[in-house]
Parts: C-alpha cells; structure tokens; sequence
C-alpha cells in the first residue's frame, strides 16, 4: 500500500461526505494497493474507508496478494470455488456496515455483477460514481511515475529505430507490426502498451486502424502508433513515414500537421488548459484548409491507463498543473487517400511543460 496515496483518498472521500470507495481488478487497484488481478467470473472488490482499514473480497486463490498488500486478516473475505462468492459478499457487508452507506465506485470499471451483489447483501447502501474523486488522486504524477514513462519512452524509441531500416515495399502492414513488437521486447518492454496501429495508404484515414495484410505501396504515407509498458507505466508515441516519394499534397498535409503538433505543445504548460492545447493544434490545420478532416482530440493523459485525465479537447477549461502527463497527437485523415498523425508525449513543470519524447517530426522515408 501507499500511503501517501491512501492518506490523500482518505481525505477526499471525507471531502465529498463518502463512506468509502470500492474498486475492481484494474488500474485504479494498481495504483492503490499494487495488487495486480483481472476482472474475471470470479469478482473482486477492494474497499477504502475515511477512517478505517481496507479492506477486500476476494477468492482464496488470490488471498496471498491482499496479504502482501498489508490488509489486515479478518479485513480479507476469502471465498472459494467450491463454496461461492455469495456468503463473503454477505459477511462484508454485514462487518463493514454497508447497509446505509454511501459507497463510491468506479464508473469506468465495475460491472453490474459487483454492483447487484453489494445491492443484494447491502439493500440500502447508496451507490455514488467516484471517475472524477480516482481522477483527481491519478492526474498528478510524483517522480517515481515520470521516471517511468521516461523508461518507457526511450524503450519505444529505441524499438522504433531498429524497425525503421527493416521497413521494405510490400511488406504488410501485420508483418511490420509483429517485427516492431519484437524490438520494442528486445530493448526492454515489459509489456506491449497496446497492438500497434501500422496503417498504410487509404488505411491511415482512420484513426485507431488494426493492422492488415495490405502490402506498403510506392507513395503511401505510413502511419505507426506504439507504446510500451515499463515498470507500470506506458509510452504513446505516433510517426507517420513516407513510403518512397509522395504526392504535393500529402507533403502538404505532413507539414500542416507537424506545424500543429509544435503550436500544441507550445500552447501547453503551467496554467494553461486542455482547450488551449487543443486550439493551438487546431489552429494550424483550420489554416491549412483540413479543418474537417482532424476528427478527434489533441490528446489525452497517460498514466497507468493510455487514456485517462487530462484531455486535451474543446470544454477542458481546467488548468494544467505539475506532473500532469498527457499526448499532443494532431492529426488529417482523408478518406480514400491516408492520414499524418504525430504524437509525443508531454509533462506539466515548474517552468511550463517538457517534451519527453525524442524523435524527430522530420518527414523520413522508409522501404
């Protein structure tokens, strides 16, 4: 357990007049507890009190881990396959006084089977989504997490430039992806962040492509989006490569979209909002004439999870502050033809916001 991390969920559970939180196998269990699990048939649920010890349901088989974690014995509900989970749902519900409280949850995570369980034991406990109070105790990254992302970035980027001279016409676009996963392994990953996206030609034109066994053609613009896991924490990295020589106006959209990427993180720092961020980036391809084709956000925070607070979007009125993490990933997409996204990965400082991420936007050409 950490117990900075507790001593601040405490306080906030307190704050927003809470009896606790309850969270499931993921992230937020992670970051908590360190007790790694999935969610599964057999359900878990991990409870934090204002002023009590933690304490968890859990099957036996995984009780060591609750232990390792430091929560005290008769705070652990062990249940077995042979007998069910139903009788350590009813006996926690009871020696926790559930019955009456008001239980924060994960919105994003629990699933109605835990829900309907602690409903059934617990009939008058009040059910409160908690995203924005797990948020708040998430957005802000202590040392330890930076330092990891930075491993975790210099492992993609090293993987990626092993990759970048193997890239030949008519390979296929699985065929790159599993030869970049083997180098992202080979210089160190822990995990893959997710499947890479390779995308190449009209394939680009979408976003979050998987990729296929199309071959990379002469003139193809040739998307790449990856990222690794190290020591709990992940990179989100996106090059966009051209494919022998390209068209006059797909060098076009290259640039636009590279001068968006360094108007959005210029626009960030300290104080600063994700809507700045997001205008900044926007700015650049609305001046281009491709305002239509940027379909989605600037970015996103990164964190335990890809995909968490901040957002950099139209609405995000909230000021960034230290040790926020978070993508810069504009992007023009057009049907039929292909699409440039160029991602890096930025944090909040003292003095405004550092680019983490190494590689150059430069056009390369590759096969």
């Amino acid at each position: 357990m950490n117990t900075l991390r507790l001593d601040k969920l405490s306080g906030l559970i307190a704050a927003h007049d809470l009896d606790g939180i309850a969270v499931v196998p993921g992230p937020n269990m992670v970051y908590l507890s360190g007790i790694h699990s999935h969610l599964s048939e057999r359900p878990i649920i991990l409870f934090y009190f204002a002023d009590d010890d933690p304490a968890i349901i859990i099957p036996n088989l995984e009780a060591m881990k609750a232990e390792a974690a430091g929560i005290p014995a008769d705070r652990i509900f062990e249940w077995t396959d042979e007998d069910g989970y139903a009788g350590a749902f009813q006996k926690a519900c009871a020696d926790l006084q559930l019955s009456g409280a008001s239980l924060g949850v994960e919105a994003l995570h629990m699933r109605v089977m835990e829900v309907s369980l602690l409903q059934r034991y617990a009939p008058d406990m009040q059910i409160v989504h908690a995203e924005s109070i797990l948020s708040a105790l998430r957005i802000r990254k202590d040392a330890d997490e930076i330092a990891a992302v930075r491993k975790a970035i210099a492992v993609a980027e090293a993987g990626m430039e092993l990759l970048i001279p193997c890239i030949s016409i008519g390979q296929t676009e699985k065929q790159i992806a599993a030869l970049l996963t083997q180098f992202l392994f080979e210089q160190g990953a822990d995990s893959i962040a997710f499947g890479p996206i390779v995308s190449a030609g009209e394939n680009g034109a979408s976003p979050h492509a998987v990729p296929t066994n199309r071959p990379i053609q002469q003139g193809d613009l040739l998307v790449i989006d990856w990222g690794v896991y190290v020591d709990g924490y992940p990179s989100d990295i996106t090059r966009t490569f051209a494919a022998g020589e390209i068209d006059e106006e797909l060098t076009a959209v290259y640039h636009a979209v590279q001068l968006a990427n360094e108007r959005g993180k210029t626009a960030a720092g300290l104080g600063a909002t994700g809507r700045d961020v997001d205008r900044a980036a926007r700015s650049a391809i609305v001046e281009a004439g491709y305002g239509d084709f940027f379909i989605h956000r600037t970015g996103h925070g990164l964190g335990i999870e890809i995909h968490e607070p901040p957002f950099m979007m139209e609405g995000n009125v909230e000021p960034l502050t230290v040790g926020e993490l978070f993508t810069v990933e504009p992007g023009i997409y057009l049907p039929g033809r292909g699409g440039v996204r160029i991602e890096d990965d930025m944090v909040i400082t003292a003095v405004g916001a550092e680019c983490l991420t190494t590689m150059t936007r430069e056009l390369r050409v590759v096969g």
